[in-house]
């Protein structure tokens, strides 16, 4: 496994990252794994070297929280790195949701519990709040770190210019700069590069994309009928909504055919790719068999030509924007 710093920071990450929403509660979503099953895949990304996990509160309703506090008990905490994320609604009373201080505060503590941690890494907010001032929320975001409850705050989708004012009004005030940017970013989806990838870029922020292989497009086994698909491709909705255009297969086939040429899998290409790209730390990548996480991991030492890059990019066909809300 390769480090790399986070961001402009000091702290040392894997170069994949575990995104943890697969595990939790199949109650919440059909295609997640219960606790019993989703421990080993933990345990098995410590293994290979990873040792950076993102979770949410939101996933499985704080279950996913619980499955990876449970997971990491025993495991030296300078050898991980865990991030957590709030915003989405967490019940249906108006204060469990979005970026108030009041939501932020109750909602760290929550996440440490469930977590069973004093602290989390990284403490990232899900989606921009259009009901709360940014100033509202980086003050509380600041006073959390103050109280030593997280190290680092991130950011996850929103647009280049509501980032770039946050990061102009933490600088004006002096509060917790955001070092990292989670956003939608994939071979078939790269509207980040005009304008949101270029600013992390210039200002030192990581980028940490989530849905690294299109929530399991450019894994190779999808196709324009959808017919013969994983249980997750057959019950989300939100892949169905955002991938499947013509365009997607025409870059899934020049995916498809690379991997044969080096003798690896699509999935495996679709995160070297990515691995190229300035800017990125640690795609984070969901593992729902233990091979997918072995096939991450190997990912990180495919070396890619620039005419190979060039190829694997261009069919790409412009989009609207997806992943904001």
């Amino acid at each position: 496994m390769q480090y790399v710093n986070l961001g402009k920071t000091g702290l040392k990450v894997s170069r994949i990252c575990l995104g943890c929403m697969t595990y939790g509660s199949s109650q919440w979503r059909p295609w997640v794994l219960d606790a019993d099953q989703g421990i080993p895949f933990i345990h098995h990304a410590l293994e290979l070297g990873i040792n950076f996990f993102d979770t949410a509160d939101m996933y499985s309703l704080g279950v996913s929280e619980e499955v990876v506090g449970g997971a990491l008990k025993g495991v030296p905490r300078d050898e991980i790195v865990v991030a957590t994320k709030t915003y989405w609604p967490m019940g249906d009373k108006p204060n469990q949701r979005g970026l108030s201080r009041k939501h932020i505060m109750e909602s760290i503590d929550a996440s440490l519990r469930r977590l069973n941690l004093d602290y989390v890494d990284l403490f990232q907010i899900h989606r921009w709040d259009y009901d709360t001032p940014i100033e509202e929320t980086l003050e509380a975001l600041d006073d959390m770190v103050r109280a030593g409850k997280a190290l680092y705050i991130g950011a996850s989708s929103m647009f280049a210019w509501q980032f770039a004012q946050a990061l102009y009004k933490a600088d004006l005030h002096g509060w917790t700069r955001f070092a990292t940017m989670q956003n939608h970013y994939n071979l078939i989806y790269r509207e980040e590069e005009r304008e949101m990838n270029p600013l992390c870029v210039a200002e030192g922020v990581g980028l940490i994309p989530w849905s690294p292989l299109a929530r399991g497009f450019l894994a190779g086994n999808r196709t324009p009928d959808k017919s013969g698909e994983t249980a997750r491709a057959q019950t989300d909705n939100l892949a169905q909504a955002y991938y499947f255009q013509p365009s997607d297969f025409a870059v899934l086939e020049r995916v498809t055919a690379l991997a044969e040429k080096h003798g690896v899998k699509p999935a495996q290409i679709a995160l070297a790719w990515m691995l190229h790209k300035p800017g990125v730390a640690a795609p984070i990548v969901g593992a729902s068999k233990l091979a997918h996480l072995e096939d991450a991991v190997t990912a990180v030492e495919i070396a890619l030509t620039p005419e190979e890059i060039t190829d694997l990019e261009a069919p790409y066909t412009p989009r609207e924007i997806l992943g904001h809300s």
